[in-house]
């Protein structure tokens, strides 16, 4: 079979595991500090791998806008869109609950930060703590506003300056202001929406044929993508910090495989591995680009073509999703609390613990859907129970690993609720019907 008639998940999967080979191939053979095997990194494989992201980063707002005006406007009921909505949000809270449950529990059988003598730990700072960065992390966390504030926030004054930063914090008011939209385009006469339907229809094609463009260098950018993460990191670090990496990458893979597949079985009542097999594209693109807004065009295209779900719900869940729903990362910001707390012997009661809940869902709900956006969230949290926020440093080394994973998490997450939702709404509608006739 000829590469280009080759699936488009198998193509991107030869790229990852050929860049995570050359990568680590390539670190053990030179060094993490080779000169040469830094120039390759920053001028030619980070530049590759950033022409894909930015392609599908620059297309992310019109994508955005576009589908939820739509996807609210097919609803058409206001009711319907808060009903969608409830239900949404309903099941986000009970995953995101489940996923930082399993994380605390993994973290208390396991205690990864105990046993570890004060020189190993002096040892692990001198080589792993990225002191800069973890700073720049804990002053972005210093900059978190009240919750009247970041509720009034929602409401944007400037819609056209949070779409220009939209990807800095902006894409929660966007959203807000395109389903106030949406639902104010439902409401107004059939012929005087039709222009802006036309114009939001055309914007939403193109945006995915953009897409279309981006995706098809996706082999390429995801073989740069991880050869750089592998070339730079290696498993030296992975090593150092191995408990705590393999606690997280487990507690990760226990919810995607049992919780998900739970819940599909249940509340959607589908096969879960015939739901994975159809998504696996959008896997393997959040594993690459670690970002959930990144990997929303794929999840978008999916879900109409793969997994037969209306536009009107899955644009509405998934638009939203991408910020709302981070439930893999709610659960590695437990089990990151934990470890911490246990590294520095700080003990957590019960109280402690579930306050530790409460505010890694909130974060969850509060993240940026992009490379990293968990850390000042993580500061925050460990700052509320009494672990230096500065000792983020520490696991800072590894993080791209376990971020490209839970990644994974967070998208396979958005699609679940949006299958869930969409079984609920044609199940109630089913019922309507009967109890009509």
């Amino acid at each position: 079979m000829s590469a280009r008639k080759m699936p488009l998940h198998t193509r991107i999967l030869i790229g990852l595991v050929l860049g995570a080979v050359a990568g680590l191939a390539c670190q053990q053979a030179l060094g993490t500090d080779h000169p040469d095997l830094r120039w390759w990194v920053d001028n030619v494989a980070k530049p590759i791998g950033q022409v894909f992201l930015r392609m599908i980063f620059m297309i992310v707002v019109p994508l955005l806008v576009s589908a939820l005006i739509l996807g609210v406007a097919d609803i058409g009921d206001a009711k319907k869109v808060g009903r969608v909505g409830v239900r949404a949000l309903a099941m986000t809270v009970l995953l995101s609950g489940i996923a930082v449950a399993i994380g605390l529990t993994a973290v208390n059988l396991v205690k990864p930060g105990i046993g570890l003598d004060q020189v190993q730990k002096d040892r692990l700072f001198e080589l792993y703590a990225d002191k800069a960065d973890a700073q720049k992390k804990v002053e972005q966390a210093g900059q978190a506003k009240s919750v009247g504030e970041t509720l009034l926030e929602l409401i944007p004054a400037n819609p056209v300056q949070e779409a220009a930063r939209a990807l800095e914090g902006g894409l929660l008011p966007l959203m807000v202001f395109s389903l106030i939209f949406g639902i104010a385009l439902s409401g107004i006469a059939a012929e005087k929406a039709l222009p802006v339907r036309a114009f939001m229809e055309g914007l939403f094609e193109v945006s995915q044929k953009v897409i279309g463009y981006a995706m098809s260098i996706a082999p390429y950018g995801v073989f740069a993508l991880v050869f750089s993460t592998t070339a730079l990191l290696g498993l030296d670090a992975l090593s150092a910090l191995g408990r705590y990496a393999v606690l997280v990458l487990v507690a990760l893979a226990f919810h995607q495989i049992v919780t998900y597949s739970v819940v599909l079985k249940l509340i959607a009542r589908i096969n879960p591995l015939d739901f994975f097999r159809r998504i696996r594209t959008v896997m393997l693109t959040a594993f690459a680009t670690s970002s959930s807004n990144a990997t929303l065009p794929e999840a978008l295209r999916s879900a109409r073509e793969d997994l037969g779900l209306p536009r009107d719900i899955s644009s509405f869940v998934l638009t939203v999703g991408a910020t709302a729903n981070q439930n893999g990362t709610a659960l590695f910001e437990g089990i990151t609390v934990l470890f911490l707390a246990q590294f520095f012997g700080i003990t957590l009661d019960l109280g402690q613990q579930i306050t530790v809940i409460l505010l890694c869902v909130l974060a969850g709900v509060g993240t940026a859907g992009v490379p990293g956006g968990s850390w000042p969230m993580i500061a925050i949290v460990l700052t509320k129970v009494g672990v230096p926020p500065e000792s983020i440093g520490l696991v800072l080394g590894i993080d791209r690993i376990l971020d490209m994973s839970r990644t994974v998490l967070n998208v396979t997450g958005d699609l679940t609720i949006a299958t869930c939702v969409t079984k609920m709404e044609e199940r109630s509608g089913l019922e309507y019907r009967d109890a009509a006739g």
